[in-house]
């Protein structure tokens, strides 16, 4: 008998009901709590929750099914619901069997932001302009870039891409070109791809002097190029047009002192010299000398224009950091 008070005494063994009640009670009150949000959830809530999911899960059908519904009830949606039901439309364009039905869904999404005067920002106008690129509609996607100052934001690479890629692709290359002038302006740079699409069009509509602009964009702001912008490169130096283009008689005096003009790297005379070109895949030993023509790399300053820039921006320096703005009297201080 002792034995078994003794246990019964032993905070170890010993067994307590409220405890246990309490916990099974606490339970059941966040589930009813849970129950209780989920009924009482506004629509706009259950739109955002269900939305959510949807772009989670990049289900298209699901999404513009909440769209019509929305519609259909009036429930209120703001910019950021909108863009994530852009960008899925955009997404499905990709597939064949979603493609007429997201550019259908793209296009009177964005109407419905304009006729709630919800303004766009630049991912909507970028969003739509693929739309508009991949329904190849070029100057619909690059109407919407130029306009994209109405609504007080600036543009970006990615807005203009769609625009620029899809003249590319047509053939187009006058629009592409003014793609590329609007880019200018906006002080938006371009990048690799951009510029090797730019080359092609010009390659394969003859535009030698493009041609040589753009192959000296690459050697300037890129230098080291992907296999596939040195396929177009390639085609274009083993191209007929390739082989008429340039001035018959070459002054090599005249070339040699450009070149050093231009700090060794080029001439920038345009195209020098008729007939075929030798197109080779060669590489550089550890000394810098090309296993092909055996000629050594040399360093390359920089040419005129980039010594200028250089210079500008020295005495922009100087200007700032002299109180009294005179270049003349600057001194670095030690």
């Amino acid at each position: 008998m002792n034995l078994v008070e003794n246990r019964s005494a032993d905070p170890i063994h010993k067994y307590t009901p409220s405890m246990h009640t309490a916990k099974r009670l606490n339970a059941t009150t966040k589930m009813t709590t849970t129950k209780k949000r989920k009924t009482n959830q506004t629509p706009e809530n259950k739109f955002q929750f269900e939305l959510n999911s949807c772009s989670k899960s990049k289900d298209f059908r699901g999404a513009v099914s909440l769209f019509d519904d929305a519609v259909s009830k009036n429930t209120r949606v703001n910019q950021h619901h909108l863009n994530a039901l852009l960008y899925l439309c955009s997404n499905a364009v990709t597939d064949p069997s979603l493609k007429h039905l997201a550019l259908e869904y793209g296009f009177r999404i964005f109407n419905h932001m304009s006729s709630l005067n919800i303004t766009p920002n630049e991912a909507t106008v970028a969003t739509v302009a693929r739309l508009a690129a991949a329904n190849g509609d070029g100057d619909r996607a690059f109407e919407l870039v130029k306009n994209i100052g109405n609504y007080n934001v600036a543009p970006r690479l990615r807005t203009y891409d769609p625009a620029l890629f899809c003249f590319c692709e047509l053939l187009d290359a006058d629009k592409a070109y003014e793609v590329e002038e609007h880019m200018n302006s906006a002080g938006v740079s371009l990048e690799e791809a951009e510029i090797a699409a730019l080359l092609k069009v010009s390659a394969k509509k003859g535009r030698a002097d493009r041609v040589y602009r753009y192959l000296h964009k690459l050697r300037s702001s890129v230098r080291c190029v992907e296999e596939s912008t040195a396929t177009v490169i390639d085609e274009w130096f083993q191209s007929n047009e390739a082989r008429e283009v340039g001035e018959g008689d070459l002054d090599v005096t005249r070339v040699r002192e450009a070149v050093l003009r231009n700090g060794g790297g080029w001439h920038g005379l345009g195209w020098v010299g008729k007939g075929d070109w030798v197109v080779s895949r060669m590489s550089v030993d550890d000394d810098g000398i090309c296993c092909g023509c055996g000629e050594q790399l040399v360093c390359v300053d920089i040419d005129d224009e980039e010594m200028e820039k250089f210079a500008s921006s020295v005495a922009a320096l100087a200007v700032e950091r002299e109180v009294k703005a005179n270049f003349s009297e600057f001194q670095v201080s030690e």
